[in-house]
């Protein structure tokens, strides 16, 4: 028995590998829609379509328990259609990451960054709400923030100006910052650096004591293939940073 991790690209490996280094011996199988990504600029409908036909490929090729849907904007709109089509526990990075966040925040004040789907979808917000009514959310698109993660770019100059551009606004008003999107976790050093009394919420840790409430068995042969629908230039820079020792096949869906 195995997991799947679906990401719309490459950022979801940041997940992939949070759980592979926790869970050794677990068989995982990646799937990154690289042909199409990225995913944070499509409608609703779009981003079912597509995560649906990716679910689909990793359902019908391997022996699943569960799957991990570490696109946030998959996450926020695709969940409950995939959990009625799939009939296997489907996570995302939504609950756990608010669950994170409320126990890290000591002001009530959250920040909310990701794509403009994400932020559009207001998953977080309406899910902090029903938790925690009175506690403040803010939100910032940050479209910049991937680009400069598949450049490589993370730690770069670019990056601290990016960061104080998106951030900057909201420093007086929150203690706490939910990541988003699966690339950013790669700017936690640059962030932090710049704001180093932010509380930063990372999905990819937040998602692991799901998987344990699962009571699946951990105990494979620690298989690691990671499946892509094209092998751009972004993949070839964070490959060996994200996913050390790994069998990589590219698909055709």
């Amino acid at each position: 028995m195995a997991i799947g991790v679906f990401d719309s690209g490459i950022g979801g490996l940041t997940v992939f590998r949070t759980i592979a280094k926790e869970f050794p011996k677990l068989d995982i199988y990646y799937f990154g829609d690289t042909a199409r990504v990225p995913y944070g600029i499509r409608s609703k409908d779009t981003i079912i379509k597509y995560t649906s036909e990716c679910i689909d490929y990793l359902v019908k090729h391997y022996n699943l328990e569960a799957i991990v849907i570490a696109c946030n904007s998959a996450s926020s709109y695709a969940i409950d259609s995939l959990k009625s089509k799939f009939n296997l526990p489907v996570l995302g990075v939504i609950d756990p990451g608010v669950r994170a966040a409320l126990s890290a925040t000591k002001t009530n004040n959250l920040l909310v960054i990701g794509t403009k789907a994400t932020v559009n979808s207001n998953a977080y917000p309406n899910k902090i709400k029903q938790i925690s009514p009175s506690t403040k959310v803010y939100q910032q698109a940050c479209p910049l923030f991937v680009p400069i993660v598949e450049e490589g770019l993370f730690k770069h100059k670019v990056a601290e100006i990016m960061v104080k551009e998106y951030l900057s606004p909201y420093i007086d008003k929150v203690d706490t910052v939910i990541l988003g999107c699966t690339h950013y976790p790669l700017l936690k050093d640059t962030i932090l650096k710049l704001y180093p009394n932010l509380n930063l919420v990372d999905s990819s840790i937040a998602i692991l004591d799901d998987l344990r409430n699962l009571q699946i068995t951990f105990n494979e042969s620690g298989k690691r293939l990671i499946h892509i629908t094209d092998k751009t230039q972004s993949f070839e820079t964070l490959k060996n940073l994200l996913a050390e020792n790994t069998t990589y096949k590219v698909i055709s869906l």
